[in-house]
């Protein structure tokens, strides 16, 4: 059962009003040491002096970024910086942002979820991760006693039903707006307890997608587990550390854009195009595209069947489309259910990556020969410095939902949810709901 809670968000205190754009920031595991720097000289109270504070990374050394951040939280919170919400909330917030020359907005619920582990089937991932080590967010959330940002979760409404909720709290004026990147955000508060219930009943018997932050729920997860075992019998199970900060938004909703993410790739050693293309032909159909021209439409215009455009790097460019007769039993692990053989990235994956370049997620050594483009024009322009460029088409929410719900992933980045969340906005304790 998913449980959707309200809780009191710790949120930036401005003198200057409600716009939090100086002290706003992509999510962290995004941001390079300059864009840090470059964060931090429009406010040094920039939330990535929470989330990527200085200081060693190992906790035996003095003024670690451990110890560094959690001065800084408590000394935040104590002077005028944060401050805890007088009353438990769910809040609403929009992204506003423009795609493809219109205007998008995207909402969502940001509440307190109730973790579970992915075996209960409540909370589930989308997308296959690489090894990472979690150790560093794990760390900070022990200092900090808090998520510094949220999980990005998706859950179905075919119905909108739950659009009279976020109507109900956009009535009343915004607590904050921020703009990031092109990027407009804007944040209500939802405090009717009765909104609250009816939210809450709604999800409780759908599951709720992660659509980007597993390892921050994998993190959340580890840190429960041993707060649990730390309290023992005193241990409650409605304490805040069982729940882990989320954006809720429906994976129904015209509002949710999901790009591709392109592929860039190199063979273990001597690549020969011609013997490329030749291998290829054997399960694809391949029509020639001179200089990618109307490429991105004729990509477009074969998305029934997993399609590419792909180019070598003595510029061959072509279209690729899997062929109509390639047995999908055959050619793809025994296990993987048939919603998960038609993805296209998948059988970029085991069909092409694997085979013919011998880059695949088990045997990880050999991801470092692959590389992620989200523009297809960058991804087609650096051909000519590796061996072969992809050129994807988007996943279909529906097909993200069919391959969770079996339990199964997709290969890592198939899916990339346009914009990242904004960090900054909310904060929540793990000490008190």
């Amino acid at each position: 059962m998913t449980r959707i809670l309200p809780f009191r968000a710790v949120r930036y205190l401005r003198p200057d009003g409600s716009d939090l754009s100086s002290v706003v920031a992509p999510p962290y595991d995004v941001i390079t040491p300059d864009e840090r720097e470059t964060l931090l000289t429009r406010d040094a109270h920039n939330v990535v002096a929470l989330e990527l504070p200085e200081g060693s990374k190992d906790p035996s050394e003095p003024g670690n970024r451990y110890e560094t951040g959690a001065l800084r939280w408590r000394e935040w919170i104590a002077g005028d910086v944060l401050a805890f919400d007088a009353a438990p909330a769910v809040y609403v917030a929009e992204q506003r942002f423009i795609v493809e020359g219109r205007e998008v907005a995207r909402r969502g619920f940001v509440a307190a979820v109730g973790l579970e582990p992915f075996s209960a089937g409540v909370v589930l991932p989308h997308e296959r991760t690489l090894p990472k080590a979690l150790d560093d967010r794990l760390r900070l959330t022990r200092s900090t006693a808090a998520n510094l940002s949220q999980v990005f979760g998706l859950f179905s409404d075919p119905g909108r039903q739950t659009d009279a909720l976020f109507s109900a709290a956009m009535e009343q004026p915004p607590l904050a707006t921020a703009e990031l990147d092109g990027v407009t955000s804007t944040l209500w508060a939802l405090r009717d307890p009765a909104a609250h219930a009816e939210l809450a009943a709604f999800l409780a018997q759908r599951p709720v997608y992660i659509a980007d932050g597993h390892h921050r729920y994998t993190t959340a997860l580890a840190y429960r587990d041993e707060r649990r075992a730390a309290e023992g019998e005193q241990a409650s199970p409605d304490a805040a550390f069982e729940t882990v900060m989320m954006a809720l938004v429906n994976m129904d909703d015209p509002g949710l854009v999901v790009l591709p993410t392109h592929r860039v790739a190199d063979a273990p050693g001597g690549f020969h195009p011609d013997a490329f293309w030749s291998a290829l032909a054997g399960r694809f159909e391949l029509a020639d595209l001179p200089d990618g021209e109307h490429a991105t439409a004729a990509l477009a215009a074969a998305a029934d069947r997993p399609s590419y455009i792909i180019r070598t790097k003595d510029g061959t460019t072509r279209l690729a489309r899997l062929r109509s007769d390639v047995d999908l039993s055959e050619a793809y692990p025994a296990e993987s259910s048939k919603a998960w053989r038609t993805l296209d990235v998948a059988t970029l994956q085991e069909l092409i990556l694997s085979p013919l370049l011998d880059i695949h997620p088990d045997r990880p050594a050999t991801l470092e020969r692959v590389s992620f483009v989200k523009d297809a024009h960058a991804a087609l322009a650096l051909a000519g410095q590796h061996d072969v460029a992809f050129v994807l088409n988007a996943t279909r929410m529906e097909q993200v939902a069919a391959v969770a719900l079996r339990g199964e992933t997709m290969p890592q980045k198939s899916t990339y949810f346009y914009p990242k969340l904004t960090s900054g906005l909310l904060f929540k304790s793990l000490d008190t709901l």
